[in-house]
């Protein structure tokens, strides 16, 4: 039977090849900042530029489809996930790398059907490299097949999270607080690459054991989501409960041994969904 959304999937690696020449041309040219929710919570011209581009390109070959831009939430758009084919869009994953030159930046483009994710597609744009997953056919990255790691000890894992961009200190201390507690368990090492996409593929690729993180976005994870179960790997709520995109909290690892065992260590703190009716 013929994939029915081969053409969308197809489309959405054209126009993240597309997106991602635009970013790295702006790389070598003066990057224009402005800030979003605080003086650490970054947004840049390109980010706005590059959304319009992948948003113009699909509503062109798609009209019908509907969108969760991280741009177009931030001016004010609904957030919302309906049963119709949504594409979910962070033009720019990684903008603070993005802005200081730090080579780990991504286009994270994810698809839904009927609150299901389909497929997903990150391009790492300064490495050159395109992860693709789409639901019961595997992730590749670069045509080559993703597989997770098999390591089921903790204490020869490597894990990955970030640090975000709350700067709150009540929870800067819960975000160190469980990060101490993982590493010493101790785990091989914790690492981080200021790319909740890009995280999430080293992951699937074997790279890394687990990413877990607390106040990331649905486009953040949307596509990235995707790549990970396809290659093998398990998505968590930080309660251990069943993993879920608008919650803003989640872990990702290659088996559930590896996964439980870092729920155990985790100090949550509240983060406001992303489909929270905004009042």
């Amino acid at each position: 039977m013929e994939d029915p959304w081969k053409e969308a999937m197809d489309h959405a690696v054209a126009v993240a090849r597309k997106a991602g020449a635009v970013i790295r041309d702006a790389l070598q040219n003066e990057v224009k900042i402005m800030c979003k929710s605080s003086s650490v919570d970054l947004v840049t011209k390109t980010d706005q530029k590059v959304e319009n581009l992948i948003i113009a390109s699909v509503k062109e070959k798609f009209p019908t489809h509907s969108f969760i831009g991280e741009e177009s939430v931030a001016a004010g758009h609904p957030c919302i996930l309906s049963d119709n084919p949504t594409w979910i869009i962070d033009p720019v994953d990684g903008t603070t790398n993005f802005v200081h030159g730090f080579p780990f930046v991504a286009v994270s483009i994810g698809f839904a059907v009927k609150k299901e994710l389909e497929f997903g597609v990150v391009y790492s744009c300064v490495e050159d490299k395109m992860y693709t997953g789409r639901k019961g056919k595997g992730a590749f990255c670069d045509g080559e097949k993703l597989q997770v790691s098999d390591q089921t000890d903790i204490k020869k894992s490597m894990i990955i999270s970030e640090l975000g961009s709350n700067r709150d200190h009540e929870t800067v201390s819960k975000i160190f607080s469980t990060m101490q507690k993982i590493l010493c368990i101790p785990v091989h090492g914790l690492r981080g690459s200021g790319t909740a996409a890009t995280n999430m593929c080293l992951v699937a690729s074997g790279a890394v054991e687990a990413f877990f993180e607390i106040g990331i976005h649905c486009w953040d994870i949307a596509a990235g989501a995707v790549i990970v179960t396809e290659a093998g790997g398990v998505l968590l709520d930080v309660d251990g409960g069943p993993f879920d995109l608008m919650s803003r909290r989640m872990v990702s690892a290659n088996n559930k041994t590896i996964a439980d065992r870092i729920i155990k260590e985790i100090d949550i703190f509240p983060a406001e969904r992303d489909d929270a009716v905004k009042k």
